[in-house]
């Protein structure tokens, strides 16, 4: 079992405006600030206790939060197409059934997140709405259940808006590869958001939604949190529960969460970690408040990070890293320095090993979790005259070519032949 998440005190004191990468990963060359109709990140203020202030206070509703999201939504979704599916409204619904409980006095019934509005990656199961992984394949498919996930955070009082976009089954890094449609930066609409948890980064961004959940096998919620200038967690694995996640690469799969602050996130990570008999490898370690170890700029010193030791890897700034992240990162360790820590370049011999090992095994495992979407069992069916006919054709209308792809790299790695030499040695 792997250990526990560990809470770290984090300072935030600014938020700078993010270089998203140009499509197809040209680095932008300069960064510019957002025009004045671009829906920018504020201060790293929290909205989930923003909203819930005002909601027992009396100050605002959860209907007029609600609405005023929604419009935003409506607004800017047709360049941006962070979502899939809009759930505006059970949304609704939800909000004014919340609003009728304050008003009847069930303050003590309100959960931590009452009224906070959640996208949720449409990897991960939500009864009674499209989960459709990004994939043809599951068009349509709607599941009788909530992942373990977002069940926590509609018991904790959160409402789902919606399904955000992705690249397909999780398979890419720029969300351009969905089988519905290609979800843009928020910060300028000529670039990606990143992948494969686009949409859900893109949507908080543009503030669409408070708070989103997302999935990250090989950095499918750091990668584009960086792009779309957000905080993205991807917890220790077994800290949140897999149950209801569309398998990808089990091994590896972890389910993530957006936000717009640090608070934000480790309040959303406090709700959906924890053990869960419906999946064997997640951790019984006890849950911590997350967002209590974070201390207030107000009490920290000039030189917070005094004694401590950062190491940069020297092998993530070498020959084919555009400079405009190079530049990023050289940035971060120098407001590092300032704030009292050692900075000092490490090597890695073998990091350039860790790339080929994770194609192999996540395409291994890819080959045999897919292979559950045979057109019976689920999604399209297209009709024929025998069953490895109709198995063939179903899979070849219904996947993408990424997935197809990769479906075939992970067969032939676990082949007879080839399996001790490709897969068992990425293992090692």
């Amino acid at each position: 079992m792997p250990p526990p998440l560990q809470a770290h005190r984090l300072l935030i004191s600014h938020r700078r405006l993010p270089t998203p990468a140009r499509r197809r990963f040209t680095a932008a060359s300069s960064v510019q600030s957002a025009p004045a109709t671009t829906l920018a990140p504020g201060p790293a203020t929290s909205s989930i206790l923003s909203i819930r202030e005002s909601l027992l206070s009396g100050e605002r509703t959860a209907a007029d939060i609600t609405s005023e999201y929604l419009s935003r939504l409506r607004r800017t979704e047709p360049t941006l197409r962070s979502f899939i599916h809009v759930a505006d409204a059970a949304a609704e619904r939800e909000a004014e059934e919340l609003d009728r409980r304050i008003a009847s006095g069930e303050k003590d019934a309100v959960g931590p997140l009452a009224g906070v509005l959640v996208g949720v990656k449409d990897n991960l199961c939500t009864a009674n709405m499209p989960s459709t992984g990004g994939s043809r394949i599951l068009d349509g498919y709607r599941p009788a259940y909530d992942a373990t996930a977002v069940r926590r955070l509609r018991e904790a009082g959160a409402i789902v808006l919606g399904k955000t976009n992705l690249d397909e089954f999780g398979m890419g890094s720029t969300t351009e590869g969905s089988a519905f449609q290609v979800t843009t930066n928020p910060w300028d609409d000529s670039r990606v958001p990143g992948g494969s948890s686009g949409g859900s980064a893109a949507a908080v961004s543009a503030r669409q939604c408070v708070v989103s959940l997302g999935s990250d096998t090989g950095g499918s919620v750091r990668q584009p949190a960086s792009f779309c200038g957000v905080v993205g967690l991807k917890p220790t694995y077994g800290r949140v529960s897999r149950f209801g996640l569309m398998a990808y690469a089990s091994s590896l799969d972890v389910v993530g969460c957006f936000g717009s602050s640090v608070f934000d996130t480790a309040t959303i990570l406090s709700v959906v970690a924890g053990h869960d008999k419906m999946d064997a490898t997640s951790s019984s370690q006890v849950v911590p408040e997350y967002a209590s170890e974070l201390v207030s700029l107000d009490l920290l010193e000039s030189k917070p990070l005094n004694g401590v030791r950062i190491g940069i890897i020297q092998e993530t700034l070498g020959e084919g890293v555009a400079s405009g992240v190079v530049s990023s990162i050289k940035g971060a360790a120098s407001h590092l320095e300032q704030l009292g820590s050692v900075v000092e370049e490490v090597s890695l011999p073998s990091f350039s090993l860790g790339l080929p090992a994770y194609y192999i095994l996540a395409s291994s495992e890819a080959s045999s979790n897919l292979s559950r979407y045979d057109g019976i069992r689920y999604g399209g069916q297209v009709s024929a005259d025998d069953l490895n006919e109709l198995y063939g054709e179903s899979r070849a209308n219904g996947f993408g070519h990424e997935v197809k792809m990769r479906i075939l790299m992970g067969t032939y790695a676990l082949s007879a032949g080839y399996y001790d030499a490709y897969y068992k040695r990425a293992q090692q």
